[in-house]
């Protein structure tokens, strides 16, 4: 249990109760053909698993979709994209326009290994940066990452000089980067941010969950 998580139970304010959860599920993927959402493991699917997932960490959640009749059995409040056709960028811009509180953690709805503990840790150290990202072998995860309403400033300029890759805006902001060797303390990297653009990554992610 961290820091934070005994504070809530005394009757404070813990930061996953100013936090709104966020899942992106933009629809069919143009990669693997059909809509990733719906891809079942060991007969859950993806969509649900990280719904539920999520439910256990934040008080509040909203999803992010253009198909948004597929997703009402979700119970959760749903938004379609405000600029259609961008992609993540779109889906973060959303969300956080969408939001209540001053940050979302926001994760992509094809990631079936997602850590509860990993997740709690990065919202236990967001302090004031505008966001929260793993970094593993020089690599960025920016769907699993946490970032608050002053991001949208840079993401909008983004957006309105047509340059749409996520990262182009961390220069302009305070980032926490949570590197490989913390990560390592709650779950392993290489499969926390597994997600699924072709068959053969569903068909390892599929083996991995019944190993």
């Amino acid at each position: 249990m961290t820091i934070m998580e005994e504070k809530g139970r005394s009757g404070q304010r813990r930061p996953y109760d100013y936090i709104t959860g966020v899942i992106l599920a933009g629809g069919s993927s143009k990669r693997y053909g059909q809509n990733k959402a719906f891809l079942e493991i060991c007969g859950i699917r993806l969509i649900d698993r990280v719904t539920e997932e999520m439910k256990d960490i934040f008080k509040r959640l909203i999803l992010v979709t253009n198909e948004k009749r597929d997703y009402e059995h979700l119970g959760i409040p749903i938004v379609e994209d405000l600029v259609k056709g961008l992609g993540p960028i779109g889906g973060i811009y959303t969300g956080l326009m969408s939001i209540s509180d001053q940050a979302g953690f926001f994760v992509a709805c094809d990631m079936p290994f997602i850590s509860k503990q990993l997740i709690r840790y990065m919202v236990d150290i967001k302090d004031n940066h505008a966001a929260v990202v793993p970094l593993v072998a020089n690599e960025i995860e920016p769907l699993h990452a946490i970032y608050a309403k002053s991001c949208l400033g840079p993401i909008r300029n983004l957006i309105d000089s047509r340059r749409y890759q996520i990262r182009l805006f961390y220069d302009q902001i305070s980032v926490r980067y949570i590197k490989e060797d913390e990560i390592r303390k709650f779950c392993s990297p290489s499969r926390a941010f597994l997600n699924i653009n072709t068959s053969d990554e569903f068909a390892k992610i599929q083996s991995l969950m019944k190993a």
